[in-house]
């Protein structure tokens, strides 16, 4: 049996999904953006964490254009399948590059590993072959893409979660580090106000 078919994308019957997960996403980036937002000076001094928030933004909001895209009348399989292509790939190289970037360049390993970056790199490579099969006309491109997305937000959810555990952990160092110098410049007699 073959799943080859001129007007295979039926946009009535993914409506739904589209719209459930575009708008999942839109609030999902919204979230991280405050929680970002609230953390900013510890995320842009800390290589894992700048690349662990851009990778999570870019795949929440490459999922809200695809979804967004894909709710455009008037499209076909060949037109939702390279838009999702070309979106897919872009935030595939954002999520793989952001990963050699933390490698790097050091700094936390709060969920740095290989096997976090294997599995989301597979959720995306699973969307790009998943569209270039929509477009060469094969219905089972659109599920595979759909199913790959949908298992991407799970590294997405918890990227943002790592993210904020790292966060933590460098506000919990940051106050102990200034304890400390606290507690030394008091013992040392070093008094601000009259110095200089």
């Amino acid at each position: 049996m073959t799943y080859l078919a001129a007007d295979i994308y039926k946009p009535d019957q993914w409506r739904d999904f589209f719209l459930m997960v575009g708008g999942g996403a839109a609030a999902l980036t919204g979230l991280v953006f405050v929680a970002m937002s609230l953390n900013l000076y510890i995320i842009f001094r800390e290589p894992t964490h700048r690349s662990r928030a851009v990778g999570t933004l870019t795949g929440f909001i490459a999922a809200f254009i695809i979804c967004g895209l894909a709710l455009m009348g008037g499209q076909n399989h060949v037109a939702v399948g390279s838009e999702w292509l070309i979106v897919s790939t872009a935030a595939a190289y954002v999520y793989v590059q952001g990963f050699v970037r933390a490698q790097k360049y050091g700094g936390s390993t709060v969920g740095l590993n290989r096997l976090r970056l294997a599995g989301g790199t597979a959720c995306y490579v699973a969307q790009i072959v998943g569209s270039g099969l929509l477009i060469a006309g094969y219905i089972a491109g659109l599920y595979a893409s759909a199913i790959a997305m949908i298992a991407f937000f799970a590294f997405m959810i918890s990227g943002a979660w790592l993210l904020l555990l790292g966060v933590h952990q460098e506000q919990k160092r940051l106050s102990l580090d200034q304890a400390g110098t606290e507690r030394r410049d008091a013992a040392g007699g070093y008094d601000q106000k009259g110095s200089g």
